[in-house]
């Protein structure tokens, strides 16, 4: 041992460039790609694995549908300093706008899905544009007062179906269709916001929440940043919403359930802020956890509250953010 000593894995490819990866053997890029890699081949798999037990597979569904709520969530108040309660929002627009476009306009429902969500982002957009120039709690107030005043309006007014909401919807056609549909979205809404945060936009978006007011001096105009960081959160959110409305071929109220606003920022907490991979692995762990606890019936309630609270006191840094220092601090054995 006198001609070795103990280095960090990643010292050689780290040491080399300062933010950009310098790969130079097979070891080196399997030690970048390899957790990749694997999380993807797990993904791809799960649906296989899952095929014995429909219920988890639907779970699965569900899993995915507050993973693209978490990331809309995490992106917003992370990157842009607007903390959005307005998960339910972007669930409900979305959800009665594909139940629109398939049950009435007959549109094909794999078609319907994306159009419901550009539709249900503009809409969602158009509304929160008066109230970009909040920030902090008093933004978060506006986006969950939205989900509550649509539902009483729907209620009041008997329209969009009334309390019985609308019927009919397609399903979507194939179990494999139903579960690699929205996991491949998922996906592309994860690496296509973990690149778009470090382009140039994505940078100005940061430096909104850290300093709104040097942006604006810098001639950028804010307003229209916020309105675009705001329009690719809804669009998110809102395929969700429209994926969810054909996974049970039914849109009403339920929609707009506290739920969708609640545990999305619950995810992002457990998994990790401003990581966006985070926002996934939080609600991988939160969705399966409540649904494990549903065999000790209301009591389900106090256990959930105390694991919760458990993950945010012992590690408040986020389980993604934990695990990415652990694992960065690997260390060999290495000739002098």
């Amino acid at each position: 041992m006198e001609n070795k000593r103990i280095e960090r894995i990643d010292r050689g490819i780290k040491v080399r460039t300062e933010g950009i990866y310098s790969i130079v053997s097979m070891r080196e890029m399997m030690y970048i790609a390899g957790p990749r890699i694997i999380f993807l081949g797990i993904l791809f798999l799960l649906p296989l694995i899952l095929e014995a037990a429909p219920y988890w597979k639907r779970v699965m569904n569900i899993m995915f549908i507050y993973s693209l709520l978490a990331i809309s969530f995490d992106f917003l108040a992370n990157y842009t300093g607007l903390v959005c309660l307005g998960g339910a929002f972007f669930i409900g627009i979305g959800g009665y706008a594909t139940a629109i476009l398939n049950s009435v306009l007959h549109i094909p429902v794999l078609l319907s899905i994306p159009l419901a969500a550009i539709i249900g982002a503009v809409v969602c957009t158009l509304l929160l544009l008066p109230c970009l120039q909040l920030r902090g709690v008093y933004f978060a107030i506006i986006t969950l007062m939205f989900p509550l005043l649509f539902t009483r309006v729907i209620e009041a007014t008997n329209i969009l179906g009334g309390t019985n909401g609308i019927t009919g919807l397609e399903s979507i056609p194939g179990h494999f269709t139903e579960n690699y549909y929205i996991m491949i979205v998922a996906l592309i809404a994860l690496f296509g916001l973990r690149r778009f945060v470090n382009l140039d936009a994505g940078l100005v978006m940061r430096g909104v929440k850290d300093n709104e007011q040097s942006i604006r001096a810098s001639g950028i105009n804010v307003t229209w940043m916020k309105t675009q960081a705001v329009f690719i959160s809804s669009l998110i959110g809102c395929f969700g919403g429209a994926y969810l409305a054909h996974l049970y071929v039914w849109a009403g109220l339920s929609l707009f359930a506290l739920d969708f606003s609640i545990i999305p920022i619950a995810a992002v907490a457990i998994g990790g802020g401003g990581t966006i991979f985070g926002a996934i692995a939080g609600s991988f762990i939160l969705v399966p956890l409540s649904e494990f606890l549903r065999f000790f019936g209301s009591f389900r309630i106090v256990l959930y509250c105390i694991i919760l609270t458990a993950f945010i006191v012992f590690k408040s840094e986020g389980i993604m953010t934990y695990i990415t220092r652990k694992y960065h601090q690997f260390e060999r054995w290495v000739d002098v």
